[in-house]
C-alpha cells in the first residue's frame, strides 16, 4: 500500500487522493485573450524529473502541493498551497457589449 502523507489529515493511502496536474504560473485573468487562459489550464509539460503538483484528500476536499519525481513516482514532499500562494486573486467579469 502507497502512502502519501497530507499536511492536513496525516498519512494516508495514496487512493484517498487525486493529482490535477502541474502547479503553474498563472497569467493575469483579466488581461489574458481566451485562447492563453486555455492553454493555462489544459495544456501541461509534462516534466520528467521533480515538479510541484496539486493534488486533494479527495475525503475532505483539502487542496495542498505536492513535490513528486514523475520518473521514479517518489513523493518528496507536501505542504499548504499558502506557502506559494500568499494573495488572493479576484477575477472581474468580462466585458460584453452585445
Amino acid at each position: 500500500m502507497k502512502i502519501m502523507p497530507c499536511p492536513l489529515n496525516g498519512p494516508r493511502n495514496i487512493s484517498e487522493f487525486a493529482c490535477l496536474g502541474e502547479v503553474a504560473a498563472m497569467p493575469d485573468p483579466n488581461a489574458t485573450d481566451d485562447r492563453a487562459w486555455a492553454e493555462h489550464v489544459w495544456f501541461a509539460n509534462n516534466t520528467a524529473g521533480v515538479v510541484r503538483e496539486w493534488w486533494c484528500h479527495v475525503p475532505t476536499s483539502y487542496w495542498f502541493i505536492a513535490e513528486r519525481n514523475t520518473v521514479t513516482d517518489e513523493i518528496l514532499r507536501t505542504y499548504p498551497s499558502a506557502e506559494v500562494f500568499k494573495a488572493r486573486v479576484d477575477f472581474k467579469p468580462k466585458d460584453t457589449d452585445s
